[in-house]
């Protein structure tokens, strides 16, 4: 984006009256190791004007202990309490169904969250399956998971991204992960995370706002702009991450604002 004229664009005025901000990570706040411009800047003037901020992902391969010990080495100083994952969302989805014993396709980290929250990962007798991230993937635990929702478990996905953005490129995330098994099975996932509503409506309650005080910033159109836009929250789109102004324009979707990154924003704090 540095090479690159600066955006912004919509009714910036709203920014103004908000109280709390939703913002994504990967592609909005830093992509990989690297804080992505004006990030640093705009968390602390989100801090100076009495703002609530809470960071969401749906990336959920780490804890949110991980994600707030990253977030303080780049800069941004944060407790777990400041990350909301659809691993933590997912957690207590099942929780709330009795789901206590389940086969999950993701990474340690996320095993770890889930039976932080009461849900354990298990191989042999599990009620459901999770299919998550999985840089832990193998053919074999995809077939196990395969074979368990054959047999007629219920199939659930932390979240729908079909490609997570690194600094070398995308690479498959749990959408593609989920839908192999999905067509293998003919079996439909029930999906969590970004983009159903029930993100934002987690995030209100952590903050203690309503809807209308909150904005979600991110850079994906089908997850972070469907989920802000379906929840009835002003939809602020930043391109320095995953969507160009090509994929915008092609999408339907209209945020209320869009901004090159977070820098651009900053001013409208004020």
């Amino acid at each position: 984006m540095s090479d690159s004229p600066p955006v912004l664009r919509g009714d910036t005025e709203r920014l103004a009256r908000l109280r709390g901000f939703l913002l994504d990570l990967d592609g909005t706040t830093y992509l990989g190791d690297r804080l992505l411009p004006g990030a640093d800047r705009f968390v602390r003037r989100l801090a100076e004007t009495g703002r609530k901020r809470l960071f969401i992902t749906n990336n959920c391969s780490r804890t949110p202990e991980e994600y707030a010990a990253k977030l303080a080495r780049l800069g941004l100083p944060a407790v777990p309490g400041d990350v909301f994952t659809s691993g933590e969302l997912a957690g207590r989805f099942l929780l709330e169904r009795g789901l206590t014993r389940v086969y999950v396709l993701g990474t340690p980290s996320l095993v770890r969250q889930l039976a932080a929250l009461g849900v354990e990962h298990d191989e042999r007798s599990p009620r459901a399956v999770l299919s998550s991230f999985d840089l832990t993937l193998t053919y074999e635990r995809l077939l196990k998971a395969v074979r368990f929702v054959q047999a007629g478990l219920p199939l659930y996905s932390t979240h729908p991204d079909l490609v997570c953005p690194t600094p070398d490129g995308p690479i498959p995330d749990s959408g593609l992960i989920t839908s192999l098994i999905e067509r293998t099975t003919g079996v439909k996932a029930h999906y969590l995370g970004k983009p159903m509503v029930e993100m934002v409506e987690g995030a209100a309650r952590r903050l203690g706002l309503d809807l209308s005080e909150l904005a979600f910033v991110g850079d994906r159109l089908y997850t972070d702009m469907r989920m802000a836009l379906d929840a009835g929250i002003t939809a602020v789109l930043v391109l320095s991450g995953e969507t160009t102004e090509e994929m915008l324009a092609e999408s339907g979707l209209r945020p209320h604002v869009v901004a090159s990154d977070l820098s651009a924003l900053v001013p409208l704090l004020d």
